[in-house]
């Protein structure tokens, strides 16, 4: 036992080596501080542990081998553990289905007080492990920089009607803990417990202590990862996009990063936590996303998205300083959905494709299968518009129309309380006004008025020679 213990000693120290340095790592390229992981280890203490299985009975190899790994804990640092167990208070029969009791809560230097606990308990009473895992919520003392882990030790399924797998999607989901690890103790309950979270057989005594050190690893373990943005030849070239890690079962963003490449021209290392399943969205124009990306522990991951992208620049023929407020409407080829509105004036990027364009000048102007391609700029250039000066001395009703053929195309209605003149910047072309003063109540007061906008100039539009 002593061996397994150095063995056990060794093997955390090594991976307590690992996190310092990822660590260190992380806080020089992010400039965040090291999580605090808290691990709650919820016990059986049902009278089933009294079995016999493998050289002992079940309660004194799981406590045995449990206080092995908390010794081993001792040495790393921002780790906090905690005790809770079930079954334990009262004799079954009867069954009460209400027995767990958070035995030692979270704090510093707590092992000692951890591993008395263990060596006095006494299994009694039924398994009601949704209800201990409900409860197990407030254990966790709120932080916001902190890592909530849960570690179940069973013998046995739940005894009681509750529904674990429930219970873990709605803690989950809420974001209260991570994805909880299960170790099943003499036989296999993965049926029972793999919708709960990450189940591990311990159907021997051997696979019991493999079980407790892959778990503490696995919840203690750096992991790094990349993501590479692919251009249109399928290179990681794409960078300086921001992107956005969702946890899948709470839909809350963990990690939130502008995309870099570093000093030797590769995706910068990112250092997140393994445990959730995650979407990523990076937030191109259109944004781009991928879902269920579960991350190998102790591993370098590599994620990679299709997102090459280009160039559209907006500008008029001889672009005016006092234009560049004009918007233009992007729309993917023959979609309806707006996916940006850009100015004037502007250079925006965008996924390579084709993109239809609506241009909100008056008139608008549409522009159909504009083609954004890799790292290409694509111009496009509407001619510079001209000026009208729209004189009506009196206030009054109407509106402008376009003269396109035979048809008048609205396009402005004049404002009723505005002042008697109104400026308005015009694409060239025929237009035409018609006009009712507020206070004539016949329609044959109507005025029309046809003029001519030239690109560049200005024109005064007078309704009423007076």
């Amino acid at each position: 036992m002593l061996r397994l213990f150095k063995y056990v000693l060794l093997f955390l120290l090594v991976v307590t080596g690992l996190m310092a340095a990822s660590a260190q790592d992380n806080n020089e390229n992010n400039d965040q501080p090291v999580p605090l992981t808290r691990i709650l280890f919820l016990f059986d203490g049902s009278q089933s542990m009294y079995a016999s299985w493998q050289s002992d009975v079940k309660i004194n190899i799981a406590r045995k081998l449990l206080i092995n790994i908390l010794d081993s804990l001792k040495t790393i640092d921002h780790v906090e553990v905690a005790l809770r167990v079930y079954g334990h208070q009262h004799q079954f029969p009867p069954q009460v289905c209400n027995d767990t009791k958070l035995e030692v809560p979270f704090a510093p230097d707590n092992i000692e007080q951890i591993k008395y606990r263990l060596k006095s308990i006494n299994p009694k009473g039924t398994t009601p492990i949704a209800f201990a895992m409900e409860k197990a919520v407030k254990d966790f003392p709120s932080c916001d920089n902190c890592r909530k882990i849960l570690v179940l030790i069973t013998d046995g399924k739940e005894e009681c009607g509750g529904d674990p797998c429930e219970v873990s999607r709605k803690l989950q989901k809420n974001g209260v803990i991570l994805k909880p690890f299960i170790i099943g103790i003499g036989q296999d309950f993965s049926e029972a417990f793999n919708c709960v979270g990450n189940y591990f057989d311990a159907s021997s005594e051997e696979q019991f202590r493999k079980a407790l050190n892959i778990v503490i690893t696995q919840a203690l373990n750096s992991t790094t990862s990349q993501v590479n943005l692919l251009d249109s030849y399928g290179n990681p070239t794409e960078t300086n996009v921001n992107m956005t890690f969702y946890d899948e079962s709470s839909g809350k963003a963990k990690y939130n990063y502008i995309h870099t490449l570093n000093n030797k021209g590769v995706p910068d290392t990112l250092y997140i936590d393994h445990i959730p399943v995650y979407k990523l969205v990076v937030h191109t124009i259109p944004p781009v996303s991928q879902d269920n990306i579960k991350l190998t522990n102790g591993k370098h991951n590599i994620i990679a998205l299709d997102a090459p992208q280009g160039y559209l620049k907006l500008t008029f023929d001889g672009l005016s300083g006092g234009l560049k407020d004009v918007g233009c409407i992007i729309r993917k080829a023959g979609g309806e959905e707006t996916i940006h509105v850009q100015n004037l004036g502007q250079t925006e990027k965008y996924l390579t494709g084709y993109y239809d364009l609506e241009i909100l000048s008056l008139p608008r102007m549409k522009i159909d299968s504009v083609e954004i391609r890799q790292s290409h700029t694509t111009t496009v250039e509407i001619p510079l518009p001209g000026i009208a000066v729209i004189k009506k001395t009196t206030l009054g009703y109407g509106s402008l129309y376009a003269i396109e053929g035979n048809r008048l195309n609205w396009i402005y209605n004049f404002r009723d309380d505005s002042p008697q003149q109104e400026t308005l910047i015009l694409q060239p072309g025929k237009y035409k006004i018609t006009f009712r003063p507020r206070y004539s109540d016949q329609v044959i007061f109507t005025k029309e008025k046809s003029f001519m906008v030239e690109s560049g100039k200005s024109i005064n539009v007078k309704l009423y020679n007076n």
